[in-house]
């Protein structure tokens, strides 16, 4: 007998006993209950005879006890037991006499009684009914006392052998030919596309990589930014191979109770072993890929553990056709991943980014799908577009692309360049306003000459450099200066430029970066002072810090002594972090601040158009600049001649 089939007539036997342990323990339960209510060997007397209530007063000392249950309904209660006697009477008398013989009876006479109250009636239950409905009543009574303790129970059982309903993971199973798209759609990424086929000749062509002793090829690992294609590229891959693609997210293998993941995970193995050939795609699965034995909580790492051992199954008869594709937003080189883990996998595919030119041909790509007429290709510039869609991903520009869509039908409009930076902007920024600063002329003044701030710290190097406005223009990444109030990122103005492809940056550029970012500050204490600075800074001051704590403590870029600083966790290497920290703060915050008193007449020349006009764009700043000519290379010859006169007294000292 297979083992899989004497597993399952294990876990039936198992299911069996805990049932009959159920029913033992209702049995126990209910007899335990009618122990607790006095059983009396005779039965209960029951009578509508008024008279034995009027013969208490005669028979006082005998009574045991005597209780008035239901005083207040139709038909209230007489229930009393004398000593020494082994029937209990329960009388039943009108409302209409029950009044007449409380007063003239029990009170008159002195006759000891009390209330029954509602427990007492729902424990007694039995003993106040009539006939042949006692034990019945007492079943149905217990029943509900303990209503909640048996739904636990079977709640128990239910997910012994089902699972815990909306807890389980959720994966579909998806037909080759309902699989859309093929690897065409994936623009550009040609050493991507040159990894999977080589992956598909591998899975094709199994018997020629065994003979080398390759036999474990369907494991494969996707890694990369989140919008890449990941999801769409196991689509593909199933859709290559006419193999069903069987997809779950590794985030619902998280069920929330002990062994739930492992009970998901083999659950989706055993159904991919009953489709045969098959793709098994674990989407969003970077927490399984954490180093393991880290919590004290061993149970947390049982997932891991599963997903191990049925990484390894390939080998086996049941398995051979299964192949594990697992996605991932990091990969080993930024994120610490579990080596046992990680040799599991003997193909790994890492997605990136698009460059530039693929950016250009994913915005056509999605830019043709649209009807024609919708789209005016002879004033459209898509080398622009995808210059200020630096580090977006394909998703991304997708998105850019549905809410130019949007904003053409809003507008009834016709998508070219201006209108893809416009649903660039709001994309990414999100929606602008105007009338939040309308009325606030002051607030408005200090939001335009704190962007102006911003915008000249970046051209300084250019400027200082001795580059023409027109080769400063060219270098730069701006794309507009707004005054107007952004709710997503809680600004009152921004300025909006394109980012760099290149993500190695020296230790040159990150500064620059760091005094661009004081531009902003700097310009507001140049103009209110060092007391007029605004709250308006914290988000800069925000971005610099984490800048500077990295360049000196992660990087190392201020010491000779390369080393992780931010590793050494202890007070010395906190204090040394700080100290330069705070150092090299205050030496770019002082140049920024020196830098921009050269633009002072500038900036303030420049303030009154974008007041007035709340947004300047790049070809009109830089117009206005080139008007501002001969007080922009005043303003810089003076700063020279400064400098220079400062280096000579220097040298003198």
């Amino acid at each position: 007998m297979p083992n899989f089939a004497r597993l399952q007539i294990a876990f039936k036997n198992v299911y069996v006993r805990i049932a009959a342990v159920v029913v033992l323990g209702m049995a126990v339960g209910l007899a335990i209950y009618k122990a607790d209510v006095p059983q009396d060997p005779s039965p209960v007397v029951h009578s509508q005879n008024i008279s034995e209530i009027t013969q208490l007063a005669a028979n006082k000392d005998r009574l045991a006890y005597l209780l008035v249950a239901k005083p207040l309904s139709e038909s209230p209660l007489y229930v009393f037991k004398y000593n020494n006697a082994p029937q209990i009477h329960v009388v039943k008398v009108p409302s209409t006499s029950h009044l007449s013989l409380e007063r003239e009876v029990l009170l008159k006479n002195a006759i000891p009684y009390s209330i029954a109250k509602d427990d007492y009636l729902a424990a007694h239950k039995a003993v106040m009914d009539e006939g042949e409905g006692g034990t019945r009543a007492q079943v149905i009574d217990f029943a509900k006392r303990h209503a909640l303790d048996i739904t636990v129970i079977l709640f128990i059982l239910y997910a012994l052998k089902f699972g815990i309903p909306g807890m389980g993971v959720n994966a579909s199973v998806i037909a080759p030919d309902k699989l859309k798209g093929s690897m065409d759609d994936l623009i550009g990424m040609e050493d991507i596309k040159q990894e999977v086929l080589h992956l598909e000749d591998m899975i094709r062509n199994r018997e020629v990589y065994q003979s080398h002793n390759i036999d474990k090829p369907f494991n494969v690992m996707l890694t990369g930014p989140a919008g890449t294609g990941k999801t769409k590229l196991a689509g593909y891959l199933a859709k290559r191979l006419n193999v069903p693609l069987i997809q779950a997210s590794g985030s619902a293998l998280e069920s929330g109770y002990v062994g739930g993941g492992s009970k998901a995970l083999n659950t989706l193995y055993r159904k991919a072993c009953a489709k045969g050939r098959c793709i098994i795609f674990l989407d969003e699965a970077q927490s399984l890929f954490m180093p393991r034995g880290r919590s004290e909580k061993k149970w947390e790492d049982d997932t891991a553990n599963t997903l191990l051992g049925l990484l390894d199954g390939v080998k086996s008869d049941q398995g051979q056709g299964v192949i594990w594709v697992v996605a991932s937003n990091f990969d080993d080189a930024s994120t610490e991943m579990d080596e046992a883990m990680l040799r599991r996998f003997s193909v790994k595919i890492n997605f990136r980014l698009p460059n530039k030119a693929e950016r250009r041909d994913l915005l056509k790509s999605f830019l043709a799908r649209k009807k024609d007429g919708l789209v005016d290709w002879d004033n459209l510039d898509l080398e622009q577009v995808a210059e200020i869609t630096a580090n977006l991903s394909p998703a991304l520009l997708e998105t850019v692309v549905e809410r130019a869509s949007m904003i053409s039908i809003q507008e009834k409009a016709i998508i070219d360049t201006d209108l893809m930076f416009r649903a660039f902007e709001r994309a990414t920024i999100g929606l602008t306003d105007r009338a939040t600063t309308a009325e606030k002329h002051k607030q408005r003044e200090r939001v335009a000459l704190h962007e102006l701030g911003h915008f000249f710290m970046q051209i300084d190097p250019y400027l200082r450099a001795g580059m023409s406005l027109a080769e400063v223009k060219e270098k730069s990444h701006l794309i507009k200066i707004s005054t107007e109030a952004v709710s997503k990122i809680g600004a009152l103005g921004y300025v909006l430029q394109s980012n760099d492809d290149m993500s190695l940056r020296t230790l040159e550029e990150l500064e620059r970066d760091v005094i661009g970012l004081y531009g902003g500050v700097a310009a507001e204490e140049l103009f209110y002072g060092a007391r007029g600075i605004s709250v308006g800074s914290q988000n800069d001051i925000e971005k610099v810090t984490k800048m500077l704590n990295l360049m000196v403590s992660r990087l190392s870029m201020y010491s000779r002594s390369k080393i992780d600083y931010g590793q050494l966790a202890n007070e010395v290497s906190a204090e040394h972090t700080l100290r330069q920290v705070e150092q090299k703060a205050d030496e770019l915050y002082s140049y920024t601040l020196g830098a921009i008193r050269d633009y002072r007449e500038v900036i303030e020349s420049l303030k009154d158009t974008l007041l007035e006009q709340y947004v300047l764009s790049k070809d009109a700043v830089f117009a206005l600049l080139e008007e501002r000519g001969a007080m922009l290379a005043a303003s810089l010859a003076g700063s020279h001649k400064a400098n220079l006169k400062l280096c000579e007294e220097e040298a003198a000292a």
